[in-house]
């Protein structure tokens, strides 16, 4: 026989892990499956903002991140083509006195970790095949299978897909996407030893965006980005030749060929962003699963975490039709003015006033986010 849970979450990463610590936490029955191996890696933009570093201090987790070699950001450095560099000082405030860019397969170890001591039952290399309904159409959990071969049904009262931007949970419940993108970033970018930096460094300059962003083992995550079609047009003379052109035109390129090169350049042709409905008879979706912008603005980790934590209050305010409503209305109002930018920044178009008119727009957006996540307090009671 099944076991019956509180709450099944699809997806191990960011988000589904934080969204299931905080459930466990809170004395909830949870259930985290996660179709990858435990402790690997994935495509990411590796930074996280000051929201989601408030979050990782209070959740207890900072630490444990800074433990394992993650190095703290104490500057950004914006770089742009037609004027001075603008360095900003990360000011010590509510907690928070550094940034960091961890690589994934530490931070999502860590988020993992802590929901299972929390007391969530982790699955990993098991992937949803079906989701499972009642006779009136609520989702009551999931059909799992592991690597092995090995099926389960996993009941729940409520199903959370945090299972990114293809979500198997927003396929079945067919969930509408109430607002789309158009702009996409193609984005290249590689691992460098040696590499000096001030901290996060964004480069501008028309058409292209590049940055630095020190991580892990002593090692800096090197990006370019363009739209697609110009990054197609590039790379007809090979990726390697499409990234030196992108660097050189931000002006990073020298500083990047004097550090020492690890590991193979990685590639991602770009997805429109969407938000998603979120939330229905049964199910939600979280993270990348329900909302998703483009990576140029660095905010995708940021934003899992702050959307697990509003999950995670309106899961525990109930009753669960009014909250789980008043989730998405308030992740749609901390996210539109920074999806808005960040669709504007990604479409390449602008002159060199306007994107930086655009991050200061970014940057507002993100004081917004830091004042709400301010006034929250998780009552970790049982559901």
């Amino acid at each position: 026989m099944s076991t019956p849970y509180d709450v099944l979450v699809v997806g191990g990463r960011v988000a589904g892990a934080s969204t299931a610590m905080l459930l466990a936490r809170a004395g909830a029955r949870v259930a985290l499956v996660e179709r990858s191996a435990y402790g690997s890696d994935t495509v990411s933009t590796h930074g996280l903002m000051r929201a989601g570093v408030l979050q990782l201090s209070r959740w207890g987790l900072l630490d444990t991140l800074t433990a394992a070699g993650t190095p703290p950001i104490r500057e950004t450095t914006f770089h742009y083509s037609d004027r001075e560099d603008q360095r900003v000082t990360i000011r010590a405030k509510g907690g928070v006195d550094a940034l960091y860019a961890p690589r994934r397969q530490v931070l999502d170890r860590i988020l993992v970790d802590a929901a299972a001591d929390a007391g969530a039952d982790v699955r990993h290399r098991t992937a949803v095949t079906m989701v499972l309904r009642d006779d009136s159409g609520r989702v009551t959990g999931a059909h799992v299978q592991d690597r092995a071969g090995r099926t389960a049904d996993l009941h729940a009262r409520l199903t959370i897909g945090a299972d990114g931007i293809r979500s198997v949970v927003a396929s079945a419940v067919d969930a509408p996407v109430v607002l789309r993108g158009e702009s996409r970033s193609a984005i290249l970018y590689r691992y460098y030893a040696g590499l000096r930096t001030t901290g996060y460094e964004w480069a501008y300059a028309p058409g292209a965006g590049a940055g630095f962003l020190p991580t892990n083992e002593e090692l800096t995550c090197v990006f370019v980005a363009t739209t697609p079609v110009r990054m197609r047009a590039l790379r007809r003379a090979g990726a390697e030749e499409a990234f030196v052109t992108l660097l050189t035109e931000t002006g990073l390129a020298e500083r990047v060929f004097s550090a020492e090169p690890t590991g193979r350049l990685h590639g991602w042709a770009g997805a429109a962003g969407f938000m998603r409905q979120s939330v229905g008879p049964g199910w939600a979706l979280v993270g990348d699963a329900g909302y998703y912008k483009d990576p140029i603005t660095t905010h995708g980790m940021t934003d899992g975490l702050r959307d697990a934590e509003l999950l995670t209050d309106a899961i525990l305010q109930g009753p669960e039709a009014v909250a789980l409503t008043q989730y998405q209305a308030t992740r749609d109002r901390l996210s539109r003015r920074f999806f808005d930018a960040t669709e504007s920044v990604a479409s390449y178009a602008w002159s060199m006033d306007e994107v930086r008119l655009l991050l200061r727009e970014v940057s507002s957006a993100m004081r917004d986010e830091v004042e709400h996540l301010r006034s929250l307090a998780i009552p970790y009671s049982v559901l």
